[in-house]
């Protein structure tokens, strides 16, 4: 039995319904930021995402620079899902509509990969490691100075080894379907990436007429994993 906190505005019962029919301990707080300085212990948080995704979204975030490592489950119509991006920093999303098997299932998924992957989990690959906690990066022991967007795509590259992305879904899943910008903005980034990588700067290569892939040196027996 997990104890589970869900952020809404609405009637409590309204938001997920299917948490009622569950025996979780379950508790409602506004959906605000200054009701998370109080906010009781959890295993799991649910954000009442299905009237108002930018409130929503903005409070997604707030959870994900607060250091918590309470996963975060967002709850959304089907119409909602359209603009849930890797952006909003959550660990899962379910529609309003899910029956309890469903919303049991996803309780236990998120809190068991926040039990395996506990804060402060560093990615090594290739002579990299990435520090997922402090948003650092260094690369053979030197510290990489990362703006936000260049730590995303460096983290994004290191956990998808030797897969090959277009420009298109690297925009996706970095920078969000929100972004209005072009394909270029993805060229910029990896060039500055390649830049600040130095003598490794060959870890991010081009397929000429895809994209992108993050390679994996033949010697290197790292792979991306929580430590």
């Amino acid at each position: 039995m997990a104890q589970l906190l869900v952020l809404t505005s609405a009637a409590p019962g309204d938001v997920l319904p299917a948490l009622g029919l569950l025996s979780h301990r379950i508790r409602h707080v506004p959906a605000e930021a200054a009701q998370l300085v109080n906010a009781p212990q959890c295993d799991l948080m649910f954000v009442d995402a299905r009237t108002d995704l930018v409130s929503a979204k903005a409070l997604c975030k707030i959870l994900a620079t607060s250091g918590s490592t309470t996963p975060v489950v967002l709850v959304v119509t089907e119409g909602g899902l359209t603009a849930v991006t890797t952006e909003w920093s959550i660990d899962d999303v379910v529609l309003e509509t899910a029956g309890p098997a469903e919303v049991d299932a996803r309780i236990r998924l998120s809190a068991g990969r926040a039990a395996k992957n506990p804060v402060g989990s560093k990615i090594q690959a290739s002579g990299v490691v990435i520090d997922e906690a402090s948003y650092s990066a260094k690369v053979r022991g030197r510290p990489l100075d990362l703006t936000f967007k260049e730590f995303e795509l460096l983290r994004f590259f290191a956990t998808h080894p030797a897969r090959v992305f277009t420009r298109e879904q690297l925009l996706s899943e970095v920078w969000g379907y929100d972004y209005f910008g072009g394909t270029r903005t993805v060229d910029v980034h990896v060039r500055r990436l390649r830049a600040k990588l130095g003598d490794l700067e060959s870890l991010i290569g081009t397929v000429r007429n895809v994209g992108y892939r993050f390679n994996v040196h033949d010697d290197d027996t790292d792979r991306p994993a929580a430590q």
